[in-house]
C-alpha cells in the first residue's frame, strides 16, 4: 500500500509548495500560528477527518512539544519522532543534564538544580569560577541566557534571565554552568527505533552564531578529528538510549 501525504495549512499558505504537492490538504485556520499551526485540537481533527495514521511534526511550531506528541499517541496516531517522555526529558535543561550525568556523558561543570535567589546565583558562580552562564531550564533560541563575569553581573543576570524565561516559556527556573570561552558548537545526529537500537549519523558544526543562535551549519565539521567524532557519537547514543529515544 502506498503513502498518501496529507498537508495542513493556514489561510496564509494556500499556495505553499507543501499544499500543492500533497495528495490532500486541510485548512486549519487563519494566518496567526496560535490559531492554526499551534492548535493541537485542529491538527488532531484534521488527522481524524482524513484518516491519517501518522503525523510528521515538521520543524518548529509543535515539533518539540511534549503535550502534542502525547496527544497524538493517545489518539492512536503514530508520532514520527521521539515519544513524549523523551521530548519532555530533553526539553528541560536541568533534567537533561542530570540524565546525561547518570548516563556517563560529559557535561559542562555547573549547578544542576534550579536557583531561587540572586544571592544564591552569586555564591554558586563563585564556586564554579567566572565566567559563568545563567540559563533558563526551559530556554532555547538564545532566550533566557546571560553571561556573567563578576558578582554584579551574576546578580543582575539572574533577575533578567528569570524574568525573560517566565515571559518566553512560562517557566522561570534557571541554573548556572561554566561559560566556555571560544567554544565549538557541534551537534550529533542520532537515529533510534522502537526496539532499542540507536546509531549516530555524524555531526553538524554550528559554531557560527549571532546572539547565541546558529547562522550556518556545516557537515561534517572541519574542526574535529576521527577519534573525537567517535567519542562524541558514542556519548550521544548513550544519552539517546537513556531517554529511550526513537525517531
Amino acid at each position: 500500500m502506498g503513502i498518501a501525504p496529507v498537508a495542513v495549512y493556514s489561510e496564509a499558505d494556500r499556495d505553499a509548495l507543501h499544499v500543492e504537492l500533497a495528495d490532500e490538504a486541510v485548512l486549519i485556520g487563519p494566518p496567526a500560528s496560535r490559531e492554526s499551526y499551534l492548535s493541537i485540537d485542529k491538527i488532531i481533527a484534521a488527522c481524524k477527518q482524513t484518516g491519517a495514521e501518522a503525523v510528521h511534526p515538521g520543524y518548529g511550531f509543535l515539533s518539540e512539544n511534549a503535550a502534542f506528541a502525547r496527544r497524538v499517541e493517545e489518539e492512536g496516531i503514530v508520532f514520527i519522532g521521539p515519544k513524549h517522555a523523551s521530548i519532555a526529558a530533553m526539553g528541560d535543561k536541568i533534567a537533561s543534564k542530570k540524565l546525561a550525568v547518570a548516563a556517563g556523558v560529559s557535561t559542562i561543570p555547573g549547578h544542576n538544580a534550579a536557583i531561587e535567589t540572586a544571592d544564591a546565583a552569586v555564591d554558586i558562580a563563585r564556586r564554579i569560577g567566572y565566567p559563568v552562564m545563567i540559563k533558563a531550564s526551559a530556554g532555547g533560541g538564545g532566550k533566557g541566557l546571560r553571561v556573567a563575569w563578576d558578582d554584579a553581573q551574576a546578580h543582575e543576570g539572574f533577575a533578567s534571565c528569570r524574568n525573560e524565561a517566565r515571559a518566553s516559556f512560562g517557566d522561570d527556573r534557571v541554573f548556572v554552568e561554566k561559560f566556555v570561552e571560544e567554544p565549538r558548537h557541534i551537534e550529533i545526529q542520532v537515529l533510534g527505533d522502537a526496539h532499542g537500537h540507536c546509531v549516530y549519523l555524524w555531526e553538524r558544526e554550528c559554531s557560527i552564531q549571532r546572539r547565541h543562535q546558529k547562522v550556518i551549519e556545516e557537515a561534517p565539521s572541519a574542526f574535529i578529528d576521527d577519534a573525537t567524532r567517535k567519542a562524541m557519537g558514542e556519548q550521544a547514543v548513550a544519552l539517546a538510549k537513556a531517554v529511550k529515544y526513537q525517531s
